[in-house]
């Protein structure tokens, strides 16, 4: 079977006059000189889908038609774009210029390939690297873009596991590290999870030069149905992850961990009441460098934890309803909900009742 494409010129036709117009050149480079903004995916309670981008206030600068529902973004400071992934199992990738110069781009996924929802640029700006599902045959891959080249795609490289999310360019600019979920699915049966029996999670690290392995670690073999998903380095280079369980509801594993080079996967313990409030479901982490912290959130739990990342110990725990994206704000985290409402990292809530925030949001720092 092949993978339903977009067409582009189809999309541009829905989408490319609103696209364009909500990134107006003047409004941008004010924007990017004076101070970081967020980008994150939503759903509006007509039913449409796009992504926004937010001011450190949470207020909505601009908004983008997307032809279906959005994960995540990742942004090239080099080039200053932008690009938005389809949920699972989407099939397009939006780029979009932060300038205004340039039309926005399609990035479709080719068949029997779709997106898993994130990816990485390269740090020269060159190449873009995205988490793919080789569905037919049951195997993650990476699919390598050329940036320079409208994005066409020239290669990938396996993810060694099933099931790839989320995936970090690491410091040394070479090694890209891949939380493997361990869960099969295939587009024709939707988001349905086919193997949770005989799931094999694992996290490994990847020369995104030669494809070739460099580490793997799986979990224990009695937490095979804890789907590693999110990921974010702190300050000191070590990686922390966030699971998933598809084990018994009445289970109540581990469910944050972090990952350092050569080491085996650390699982932290927790205070059972902020471990029972996720749900055994993490829907986003994010680093603070300034601060030494790590956050984590549940849209299931409805809960946000803050971690020291020195001792790993829980700082804060909050109740907010439907939260999932999160981003270093201040020496905070700046939290977004399914209810509409924006959280900056002082505590001051904005809220925009028209729009459903969705589970992924990028801080992106002022660039000339």
């Amino acid at each position: 079977m092949k993978t339903p494409l977009i067409d582009r010129r189809d999309f541009l036709r829905a989408a490319g006059a609103g696209f364009m117009a909500a990134m107006a050149p003047s409004a941008w480079a004010k924007t990017l000189a004076a101070d970081a903004v967020f980008a994150t995916a939503f759903v509006k309670r007509d039913g449409s889908y796009g992504a926004a981008v937010l001011s450190e206030a949470g207020k909505v600068l601009h908004a983008i038609d997307l032809p279906d529902r959005g994960h995540d973004v990742t942004f090239d400071p080099v080039s200053k774009r932008s690009v938005v992934f389809a949920r699972q199992p989407g099939t397009f990738a939006i780029v979009f210029d932060h300038t205004g110069r340039d039309a926005p781009l399609t990035i479709a996924s080719i068949a029997g390939r779709h997106f898993f929802g994130h990816g990485v640029f390269s740090t020269d700006g060159a190449l873009l690297y995205a988490t793919e599902n080789d569905f037919d045959n049951a195997a993650g891959m990476v699919g390598v873009y050329d940036a320079r080249a409208k994005f066409n795609r020239i290669g990938e490289f396996p993810t060694y596991g099933m099931g790839p999310h989320e995936l970090l360019l690491m410091g040394d600019g070479r090694t890209i590290a891949v939380a493997n979920g361990g869960i099969e699915t295939h587009p024709d049966y939707g988001r349905a999870e086919l193997n949770i029996a005989t799931m094999k999670p694992s996290y490994v690290l990847i020369d995104r030069v030669t494809g070739d392995l460099v580490e793997k670690h799986e979990l224990p073999a009695a937490l095979h149905q804890l789907s590693i998903r999110h990921m974010d380095t702190d300050r000191s280079g070590t990686v922390w992850f966030g699971c998933q369980y598809r084990g018994p509801g009445t289970d109540r594993p581990l469910l944050v961990g972090r990952a350092g080079r050569g080491k085996d996967l650390q699982l932290l313990d927790m205070p059972r009441d902020v471990l029972t409030g996720f749900r055994n479901y993490i829907g986003s982490v994010a680093a603070n460098p300034v601060a030494g912290t790590v956050a984590v959130s549940s849209p299931e739990g409805n809960s946000l934890a803050v971690i020291d990342a020195a001792s790993g110990k829980v700082v804060s725990a909050s109740a907010l309803v439907e939260v999932c994206g999160v981003a270093p704000d201040g020496t905070g985290f700046m939290a977004t909900t399914g209810a509409g409402e924006i959280v900056a990292g002082s505590g001051a809530t904005r809220s925009e009742p028209d729009y459903v925030w969705d589970n992924h949001m990028l801080r992106i720092e002022p660039v000339a």
